[in-house]
């Protein structure tokens, strides 16, 4: 490579670094990145705000901003209280019960929306759950965690992730329910019972403590019942629109920003309090790393690393589809899967393009999504979720740790990659 290759490289293992340590705020790491890579003249504007290749994904940035808008005005009525509030009732406040119906309600909602937007909504409420029956909530919140990565994983839009990868290849959300919702059905139920041996000590029933979580009133969750109303028609078409994005050549971001636009009209909350939802710093962190990947692309860094890693298996695609789906659940384990599927997806464009069998059904980039999403559970830092989950225990006084989080998700995620790899050899190779 290039002199100014080795630059471009140097730069964005710098702002990894920084990421990965959090000394800085990783919109800022990546802001600062992207303009060192335009300052240096390692690229232009043409190269990072208008090319398809190298550029900023406006897709992806409005996609995202469309569904935080959305998402934002449902948040206000109340249905996500209401919904786990009645799990938990459902459950008869049976600990082991209350931690399936969360776990399930956190996966299904991780699917439709987001992962972290889903444990931002559901983990207050568990609080308030645990409380009331007597339980330590660390071991539901890290279940929640663990479930929002693997249900993410089944769409389009769960996990920032697969956002990447649907944009890079061309991939719909039909494509994701197809190909990956069968094995994220799997591996949660199989997550249900690990859960049970790994949460044992917690799973303690106390028979007094039931009456106190019968006697909340789930109703009282709802604060605006015709906004919800509204909220859910909305909803239902966007989701619409994703699931029929081949017959109607509609983008998943168009959608997503109409949705929010006719949302945001028929809704009573001021402009500020929208703004307000919008997660900004995940905006300028995708915006930052884009650049930073466009640079990589630009100088031929990746693709080198793609032929290194075609050149390793031989482009042989069970061998092809066991690294990727290795090395992204052992990197993303290291660091956020964000930054690393931005990283890692030009390489799997330019290994399907240089062996074409890789690309059948899309199937390497099935095991970048799988490695990277599921291989995320095992650290603290391995996934957004995971960090927003460790943020709202501190702010109630509980602490979890590098080490104890380690405990619980390496053998979540090592189940759960070592179930997608015979579906992957099984159902592509």
């Amino acid at each position: 490579m290039s002199g100014i290759a080795w630059i471009a490289v140097a730069l964005f293992v710098g702002v990894y670094i920084l990421i990965a340590t959090e000394r800085v705020h990783r919109a800022v790491a990546a802001l600062g990145g992207a303009a060192l890579v335009l300052g240096v003249g390692i690229v232009g504007s043409d190269e990072a705000f208008y090319s398809r290749e190298t550029g900023i994904d406006w897709d992806v940035i409005f996609l995202l901003l469309g569904m935080m808008l959305i998402v934002g005005v449902i948040r206000r009525t109340g249905v996500f209280e209401f919904l786990a509030i009645r799990a938990a009732k459902t459950a008869r406040g049976r600990p082991y019960g209350v931690l399936v119906l969360l776990v399930v309600v956190t996966a299904l909602a991780s699917a439709l929306l987001d992962n972290v937007t889903t444990v931002l909504l559901v983990a207050p409420v568990t609080l308030l759950v645990c409380d009331r029956l007597g339980l330590p909530p660390v071991p539901f919140l890290l279940a929640e965690a663990f479930a929002s990565n693997i249900g993410g994983t089944a769409t389009l839009v769960g996990d920032p992730p697969n956002i990447i990868i649907a944009s890079r290849a061309g991939l719909t959300f039909n494509d994701f329910l197809i190909h990956l919702a069968p094995i994220v059905v799997v591996v949660l139920a199989a997550f249900l019972l690990l859960a049970r041996l790994l949460f044992r000590g917690a799973l303690v029933h106390r028979p007094e403590r039931v009456a106190a979580l019968m006697a909340i009133d789930e109703r009282e969750a709802i604060t605006d019942r015709r906004l919800l109303r509204r909220s859910l028609v909305v909803l239902a078409a966007v989701l619409v629109g994703f699931v029929l994005q081949r017959q109607t050549g509609v983008s998943p971001a168009v959608v997503a920003l109409v949705g929010a636009g006719v949302l945001i009209v028929i809704s009573p909350l001021r402009p500020q309090e929208l703004v307000a939802d919008v997660e900004w710093g995940t905006l300028l962190f995708f915006m930052g790393l884009f650049v930073l990947v466009g640079a990589l692309v630009h100088v031929g860094a990746l693709e080198a690393l793609a032929s290194g890693v075609g050149s390793l298996t031989g482009g042989e695609v069970g061998p092809t589809l066991m690294v990727m789906l290795g090395v992204s659940a052992v990197v993303s384990a290291i660091v956020d899967n964000i930054p690393y599927v931005a990283a890692m997806s030009p390489v799997v464009d330019s290994l399907v393009t240089a062996h074409p069998a890789l690309g059948q059904d899309g199937a390497l980039w099935w095991a970048l999504a799988l490695g990277a999403d599921l291989g995320g559970n095992a650290t603290l830092v391995g996934a957004s979720a995971n960090v927003v989950i460790v943020g709202i225990a501190a702010k109630s006084g509980l602490h979890i740790s590098f080490v104890s989080w380690l405990r619980y998700g390496i053998p979540t995620a090592v189940m759960s990659v070592a179930l997608c790899a015979p579906y992957l050899l099984l159902r592509y190779a």
